[in-house]
């Protein structure tokens, strides 16, 4: 697989708005330090100089995350007023995003809905990361919801793998990797969640691919769909030996019929349950905006202007 430089930028989608990325795996979104050699921010600098807006600390306003060791669609917003739509659009809960991920075992039940509540672990030697409630060292657990979908049965380097389809439903950090891991099925090259074997040394990466993005914002639908990483001609360590569910009918089901907005009609499809899951649960209900988080919300828009180091 070529190795990420900062020439290697995939760019999937581009309007006076917003460009949408394919991003590199292990490649961090922006860093203060320099010492990084490699970011997506050097490498947006590097492509579109022009774009770069010197108000801003990084340059560009990253209108949400990806892990540093996820690939995958990431979207960009060009100015204020742009940033400040796709903002809305994730408070409301208006943005459909779905995952392709590789993942440890084989799956026995085709789809489902994951409910486990996710909060900060406070366990000695696991700072920064994330765990399920009920387990030891948790806290604050909050409400999180995952759709998962089997797509492919195989192997991996000769070790049982399913390829799943993850639709996040809540937004909380690390879900995706928390909740495979919680299931007795951890993300192939997860180090953090896996499980620590021989077999980890395999893969060249973290397994998890933002695949497809929509944001419907009320002038512009960001609609992307990227191209599928794990497939035997680009991995042959992925020798998948069943086929479970097509993807293509799973992205069509995420495109369906028009989607109203807060005022009318829009310009994207709804999001909706994928094809034999169900209705999931709806997502928790969000509390009433605090001052502390409309003063987030600003601080945000006004991406990371900074006082500068000393």
């Amino acid at each position: 697989m070529e190795p990420g430089s900062v020439e290697n930028l995939c760019i999937v989608y581009r309007s006076q708005d917003f460009l949408v990325v394919n991003k590199h795996w292990d490649v961090r979104i922006d860093s203060k330090t320099w010492r990084e050699t490699l970011t997506l921010q050097k490498q947006l600098r590097h492509r579109f100089p022009e774009l770069a807006d010197p108000d801003t600390y990084y340059g560009f306003r990253f209108c949400h995350q990806l892990d540093f060791s996820t690939s995958g669609a990431l979207c960009v917003a060009l100015n204020k007023a742009a940033a400040g739509s796709a903002y809305k659009c994730f408070k409301e809960r208006r943005v459909t995003k779905a995952y392709l991920a590789l993942v440890r075992g084989h799956v026995q039940e085709s789809q489902m809905t994951v409910t486990y509540a996710i909060g900060r672990n406070s366990t000695e030697g696991r700072a920064h990361t994330m765990c399920i409630e009920g387990t030891q060292g948790c806290e604050n657990p909050k409400p999180s919801l995952t759709e998962l979908v089997v797509l492919e049965l195989g192997l991996y380097a000769g070790d049982p793998v399913s390829k799943v389809l993850l639709r996040p439903l809540t937004g909380r950090t690390h879900q995706l990797r928390v909740h495979c891991s919680a299931l007795g099925h951890p993300i192939v090259g997860d180090l953090t969640y896996g499980q620590a074997s021989g077999g980890e040394d395999q893969p060249f990466r973290m397994m998890l691919h933002a695949f497809y993005l929509r944001i419907p914002t009320r002038t512009e639908c960001v609609e992307v769909c990227t191209s599928d990483p794990f497939v035997p001609t680009l991995d042959p360590c992925w020798s998948p030996h069943s086929l479970v569910q097509p993807l293509d009918q799973l992205i069509q089901a995420l495109r369906a019929a028009p989607n109203p907005t807060e005022e009318g009609p829009g310009p994207c499809s709804p999001s909706m349950p994928l094809p034999g899951s169900g209705q999931p649960p709806s997502p928790p209900a969000k509390p009433p905006e605090t001052e502390a988080q409309q003063a987030s919300c600003l601080q945000w828009l006004s991406e990371w202007v900074l006082e500068p180091d000393h």
